[in-house]
Parts: C-alpha cells; sequence; structure tokens
C-alpha cells in the first residue's frame, strides 16, 4: 500500500561487549506510519567470510544485504562489492558503472518485483533512493542524511511521494551498509584500504 510518510529518525545504537559473543551496531527509530523499524550489522546468523546488514520491523518487509569473500572479514558492514540483496526472502538484481564519473553515473540500479530503483550518493553522509517513474506509479523518491557524532548520530528519513514498505525498507538498508563507491573519491579511498587491510592480514 502507497503511504505518505513523516519524516522519522534512526538513532545509533550498539550492543553491550561481551567476550566471546559478536557485537553488533545499527539504527533503530520509529516511523509514524510503518512503525519500528530497526536496522543491524553485522546481522545474524553469523557465517564465515559473510557479513550482512538486515532491516526489520512490524511493517516492513525483512531486508539483508550481504557481502561474500575473504575481505568481508575485514570490514564492520557490508559493502557494494560481491554484494546480493534480499527483500521478504525475494532477489534483489542490481547493477552499477564502476568507471563513471559523476554521482548520478555511479548510482547503483536495482530491479525488485519490477519496479526499478537508483540508489545516488549525495554526499559522504547523504544518500537518495528512487522508485523511478513508470507508466501505472509517479515514483517516489528517499532522502537519508547522517548528522552527529558518536552516540548522538542519526539518520534522518524523508520522501517525497507515496512510499510502498519495501522503498522503506530498502532506504533504511543503505545506512548500514558501505557505499563509499558510489563517489569516485570514496571509492579510491575504499580500494587503498581493502588492499591495506588484506596486506596486514595476511602479514601478520
Amino acid at each position: 500500500m502507497h503511504t505518505t510518510i513523516t519524516p522519522f529518525a534512526l538513532t545509533h545504537w550498539k550492543s553491550e561487549r561481551t567476550q566471546g559473543e559478536l557485537r553488533q551496531f545499527g539504527w533503530t527509530g520509529t516511523s509514524p506510519e510503518f512503525g519500528e523499524v530497526r536496522v543491524v550489522w553485522p546481522a545474524l546468523p553469523k557465517a564465515p567470510n559473510v557479513v550482512v546488514t538486515e532491516v526489520s520491523g512490524p511493517g516492513l518487509p525483512t531486508a539483508r544485504f550481504e557481502t561474500r569473500g575473504l575481505l568481508s572479514e575485514l570490514v564492520s558492514k557490508p559493502t557494494l562489492n560481491r554484494a546480493t540483496c534480499r527483500v521478504d526472502g525475494r532477489f534483489v538484481a542490481m547493477e552499477r558503472h564502476r568507471w563513471a564519473v559523476t554521482h548520478r553515473g555511479r548510482a547503483l540500479r536495482m530491479r525488485y518485483l519490477g519496479d526499478d530503483y537508483r540508489l545516488t550518493a549525495l554526499g559522504k553522509r547523504a544518500y537518495r533512493l528512487e522508485r523511478l517513474r513508470d507508466d501505472e506509479d509517479p515514483g517516489v523518491v528517499v532522502t537519508a542524511h547522517q548528522m552527529g557524532i558518536g552516540n548522538g548520530r542519526r539518520v534522518t528519513l524523508r520522501a517525497a511521494g507515496r512510499v510502498l514498505p519495501a522503498d522503506l525498507a530498502l532506504a533504511a538498508l543503505f545506512a548500514g551498509v558501505d557505499r563509499s563507491v558510489l563517489t569516485r573519491r570514496g571509492a579510491v579511498r575504499a580500494g587503498i584500504k581493502r588492499m591495506f587491510s588484506f596486506w596486514a592480514e595476511t602479514t601478520y
């Protein structure tokens, strides 16, 4: 069902540090229209060489974004490299142009249940998720901006247009994904970081 939503914020949280247990991080908040929204990474169950972010809530389909491979053990949250995404258990097709110059050109393009989406970086701490217009629907734009530092961090979500539950689940999901490669500068930094981390791990 398409719904007009009120802007709302997700606040940062982290689990207690307990010896022998996986420490988790995330965002949590309440949408007046869809209820509680919870973003968690790394999501359970933990598997070797896999890192997962999950979005859940009583009014949303569960969305999961995962990265696989040896380098997944070196990152705290999933990246867009070697990634898969599912919403309500259904596969979300994804593609992006790694060598594009502009943010729009580097956007992540997705397709889910016949709808086309585009995720575009608006900077290091902000992004836009669009469900693109088609012959039957005018589409929607959800923007997310991260603000604050430390325990005061929060992500504000706003929508222009009428939102589907899957739209909000996807928009919240990417607050728990490393989106750095959606910008040229971020992609260079991410590549250097991965190479250094892999070198440090193999020479330890």
